[in-house]
């Protein structure tokens, strides 16, 4: 028998939930097609909004602190296998060993406590944060059903009301259930009027605590960490100075982020003609084989004085004759030497065909500190305020740079032959160029 009516009172039960679900559906298709007025509020409606981006902003906040917390774990992880990496290489008999292995030792310790933290005091507040919401949300949504309720009992104590056979029995019974809706859905509004409010203003704080606790762990974590890393220097700078005349060079590489003038590097000219490095261009001031093998050639004072160099040339020859004719007399009268006469002659030094001892005269011209002459072979335009905008055919007087630090590898400071020749202005003419794209022609 206590079965049956245990069983009888679930079967009511459940009757009792779908005909209320039914009478809600109703209610709700009456109020859509406008044949029934809708209770409406609309500051809880706006509190509503705000529960919901509140923990729209919390869930997201939630996902990126766990992948910053895996970050933290993937970065532990592989600070790890290099200290063990280094541990492995340092050798037992150099210095500093022991302080290795301590310092890997603290390096791991520091990972793991630094992690530990962030999920103790980040994270786990986190969690406990968002799981006051699903109650509320569970809370928000039984109060739609409770105000559909309330709709639904009083649309039908008014229709009973306004029926023409009004029946006492049905109108009180209705009123009663009216009542009765209007409780329930009235404790459960004010309840939530009060909390959405209160939580809502609650996430100032919630960040502030989050993001300060975040921030202050890795303040501590990067400080102790610099002290590990400060004692590793040290460690290795001992091994450096004991194995000092085995030291590995390391140059730096250029970076892409490198800003253009901290280290420029020209473009090839237009006609993809090699970039002739400054390091592999040098004087000549050898004397060329030609000339050695016939001493009596001179060397021509520039390319314009062909004239001048036969005249000299046939000098020479006439000064050879006459020094051999000479000899020959002398062997004749002695005839006690069979040694051969010496010719002794005198070259004027040039340096690239060019005669040295006319060059004195020719740099009273030039400006301070010239060294040589170049000649643009390609277009060059100027991207920056301190560089030479070039023609080809352009003659360049190169000068060094005031300061050698700031020359870059493939760069010459000059100023342009003609801007030279008009203003005499070394100041407001000079400029950096391309070597690449010019050639040298002094």
């Amino acid at each position: 028998m206590a079965e049956l009516g245990s069983k009888g009172v679930t079967a009511g039960k459940i009757a009792s939930n779908v005909q209320k679900k039914l009478t809600r559906a109703q209610e709700k298709v009456l109020q859509k097609l406008g044949k029934a007025d809708e209770t409406k509020d609309e500051q809880f409606e706006q509190c509503v909004q705000n529960f919901n981006k509140q923990l729209s902003e919390g869930t997201r906040l939630q996902k990126d602190l766990r992948t910053y917390l895996a970050s933290v774990k993937a970065m532990h992880e592989a600070s790890k296998k290099l200290t063990e990496c280094l541990q492995e290489v340092y050798e037992p008999d150099w210095p500093g060993r022991d302080d290795t292995n301590k310092i890997a030792e603290n390096n791991d310790l520091l990972w793991t406590d630094f992690h530990q933290k962030l999920v103790d005091q980040a994270l786990l507040t986190m969690d406990t944060y968002l799981g006051q919401f699903p109650d509320i949300k569970s809370r928000i949504a039984k109060r739609g059903r409770k105000l559909v309720d309330y709709d639904s009992a009083r649309h039908h104590f008014e229709a009973l009301q306004t029926a023409k056979k009004k029946d006492e029995t049905k109108i009180a019974k209705a009123e009663e259930e009216l009542v009765k809706a209007q409780k329930v859905f009235e404790e459960m509004n004010v309840d939530l009027q009060e909390e959405l409010p209160s939580l809502w203003n609650s996430r100032v704080g919630f960040y502030v605590n989050t993001f300060q606790s975040i921030a202050g762990l890795e303040e501590n974590f990067h400080k102790e960490m610099s002290k590990l890393n400060q004692n590793l220097h040290d460690v290795l700078l001992g091994l450096d100075k004991q194995y000092s005349g085995n030291a590995f060079p390391v140059k730096a590489q250029p970076s892409d982020s490198t800003p253009v003038k901290a280290n420029k590097s020209p473009s090839p000219p237009p006609d993809g003609s090699p970039i002739t490095s400054p390091e592999t261009k040098t004087v000549n001031h050898e004397l060329e084989p030609s000339t050695l093998e016939t001493p009596g050639a001179s060397i021509p004072k520039s390319p314009s004085q062909p004239a001048e160099a036969a005249h000299a040339g046939a000098e020479a020859a006439g000064s050879e004759a006459a020094a051999g004719a000479e000899a020959s007399k002398t062997d004749a009268d002695s005839g006690s030497s069979s040694l051969p006469a010496v010719v002794v002659e005198t070259f004027p030094a040039t340096v690239n065909g060019t005669v040295e001892g006319g060059a004195s005269s020719e740099r009273a011209d030039m400006p301070p500190g010239f060294l040589f002459k170049v000649q643009a072979m390609h277009d060059y335009t100027a991207t920056d305020s301190d560089e030479l905008q070039l023609k080809a055919g352009d003659v360049v007087l190169v000068i060094p740079f005031e300061n050698p630090d700031e020359q870059d590898e493939g760069w010459l400071m000059g100023v342009k032959e003609s801007d030279w020749i008009q203003r005499k202005e070394l100041d407001q003419c000079r400029g950096v160029f391309p070597e690449n794209f010019t050639e040298r022609v002094q």
